[in-house]
Order: structure tokens, then C-alpha cells, then sequence
């Protein structure tokens, strides 16, 4: 959806609101920071499914996940459409639903780091072992 007018128009008032990416905003223009958000998005996604193949860029793949995901987060406290009455984070239909999804996919990329970086430092040990072992067998 990234790739599209209706989408860039969408998320162009959260990322106005933005300290964090309204400098980009200004920069690279509405249509264009929602594609590179997009281009952004297809390859952390790529790179997470990796995670059997290559685990270090599974990994690095999900931090990027949860710098974005982080910085999608951070348009709560930034854009407008709070709802003094509900308290925090009593945020409006629009963009609340839309940001606190992330939320969950934070946790999911926290979850996906953890386990590729697992798997890189099993398999490091695990070479460590067979190196070891050879190196004592001659």
C-alpha cells in the first residue's frame, strides 16, 4: 500500500507531526518517503524470512523492524488526534487502530532478532566445538 497516492496521503499527517521523520518528510516529499517506507518495509520482511538461510541478515532485518516499528510508535505521542476525555492512549479511531497494530509487530520483531541471533551464536559455538575437536584429534 506504501506505493500508493492514497496511502502516502494517509500517513503524511503522522509523519508532519513527527520530529523524527519530518526532516525527511520536508526532503524527500510525500510520495516519495512512503515509497522508500515501502522499499523499506519489502526488505526487512525479505530479509526476516531468511532466517534459515542466513541468520545474521535475518537478524539485522529484524532490528530495522523494530526501528521502524519504535519510530511508528513514537506518532502516538506526536500526532494529532488525542482524546483528552479517555486519558492516554486514548487516541482517535484514525490513526490510533493504525498505530497501535504496531504494537504487536514490534513484539514479533523483537522475537525474530532474538532468534536469529540465537541461531548465529549456536552455530558459531558449534564451530568453535568442531574446530576444537579437530585440532585435538591431530
Amino acid at each position: 500500500m506504501k506505493f500508493t497516492p492514497y496511502e502516502a496521503a494517509g500517513i503524511a499527517p503522522l509523519e508532519m507531526h513527527s520530529p523524527l521523520v519530518n526532516r525527511l518528510y520536508v526532503l524527500l516529499g510525500q510520495r516519495n518517503i512512503s515509497d522508500l517506507l515501502g522499499v523499506i518495509e519489502i526488505a526487512s520482511g525479505l530479509g526476516i524470512a531468511l532466517r534459515y538461510i542466513y541468520p545474521p541478515v535475518s537478524g539485522i532485518a529484524s532490528l530495522l523492524s523494530v526501528g521502524m516499528f519504535l519510530t511508528t510508535l513514537s506518532f502516538l505521542f506526536t500526532t494529532p488526534g488525542w482524546e483528552p476525555t479517555l486519558g492516554f492512549p486514548g487516541i482517535s479511531a484514525m490513526p490510533g487502530q493504525f498505530l497501535l497494530k504496531d504494537i504487536v509487530l514490534l513484539g514479533a520483531a523483537v522475537f525474530t532478532a532474538s532468534e536469529a541471533f540465537s541461531a548465529v551464536l549456536r552455530s558459531e559455538t558449534s564451530v568453535e566445538h568442531t574446530e576444537s575437536a579437530t585440532a585435538g584429534a591431530r
